[in-house]
């Protein structure tokens, strides 16, 4: 009776393959005949080698996205090939997902959990594309439209394979404030980007206007009371509205900034010297009028209110408009 033949690598598998490109035939190509010959490489030799592996993927830092398959090579140098094995382990075990992020011929590799391999079980070669392409889009989601057009499923099979994901809790559908009639997709746990919620500036995809005034409300506040109105940072605005709980959200500096941006631009405060670290200081503006081309002697003139001025920024007032000049 012949020997059994070692398993297909997993690697290659139909559901993958079309998807996989040529990024990682390098493993695949040495590692047929490594696991052919030889039944030792899940042996001693590989179990530190599985460890780092896994150690490797459940870095926070490839949270979401996962390992480049580049960044395996340099990793694992020369072991690079002796995790073959490990990987079609895993994959078999549903412990193990492969991707492209953005259409490119990088290979990605994310390693689930055991509550999410669970949820993968029993998922046919089509889900398991489907969720693969959504967690390479990582946490600004996409569209179904370009999950179909990756994955070449049509959309009657697609529509019952996002409401399988979705009743396993694997996916979630998004609405972004650009697009509200559209749908996108991006894996249950993850938190939408900015770029598609819209920020802290949006509430349930509306631009909250109320929000924002009660924001600069209180910046203008802060402006006019703290430091005796000798001027204050944007950090000690961070810190005032952190300490007094004003924003429902959490607020980064950034976002502070652009509220005071709003406040310059209005001309409600203005910058006005630096701290000693360097940073700006802000103080309530002064109330000014523009500047007109006449003197005070002009007003003298017994023809002063038969003129017609011009002021710096264009604006002219006929000779019968009132007109007041400071």
């Amino acid at each position: 009776m012949p020997p059994k033949r070692p398993p297909s690598v997993a690697i290659s598998s139909t559901a993958t393959k079309r998807r996989r490109g040529t990024a990682i035939q390098p493993i695949a190509s040495t590692a047929v005949s490594s696991v052919a010959t030889s039944s030792q490489d899940d042996g001693e030799d590989s179990s530190p080698l599985r460890k780092e592996f896994l150690r490797l993927l459940s870095d926070p830092q490839y949270k979401g996205r996962g390992v480049a398959n580049s960044a395996l090579k340099s990793h694992f140098g020369d072991n690079y090939t002796q995790l073959v094995p490990i990987i079609n382990e895993l994959t078999r075990a549903s412990r193990l997902t492969m991707s492209k992020a953005n259409g490119g011929n990088e290979v990605y590799f994310s390693l689930l959990s055991a509550a999410e391999a669970s949820k993968m079980q029993g998922l046919d070669a089509h889900s398991k594309l489907v969720y693969q392409v959504i967690e390479s889009a990582g946490n600004k989601g996409i569209w179904t439209v370009d999950i179909r057009v990756q994955t070449n499923i049509p959309q009657a099979t697609l529509t019952k394979i996002f409401k399988q994901l979705e009743t396993r809790k694997l996916i979630k559908p998004i609405k972004a404030v650009t697009a509200k009639t559209k749908k996108l997709y991006m894996l249950y746990d993850l938190v939408p980007a900015k770029e598609i919620t819209g920020g802290p500036w949006y509430t349930e995809g509306e631009f909250d206007h109320e929000f924002i005034a009660e924001l600069r409300n209180f910046i203008i506040m802060c402006v006019r009371r703290m430091n005796r109105g000798k001027g204050v940072s944007i950090q000690q605005i961070s810190d005032k509205m952190v300490q007094a709980n004003v924003s429902r959200v959490q607020l980064s500096l950034e976002e502070v900034r652009q509220l005071v941006q709003t406040l310059l631009h209005d001309y409600v405060i203005e910058e006005r010297g630096v701290t000693d670290e360097g940073y700006a200081l802000f103080v309530p503006a002064k109330k000014i009028t523009t500047m007109c081309e006449f003197g005070w002697w002009d007003v003298l003139c017994k023809d002063f209110h038969f003129r017609g001025i011009r002021f710096e920024d264009d604006v002219v007032l006929t000779a019968h408009e009132p007109h007041h000049h400071s």
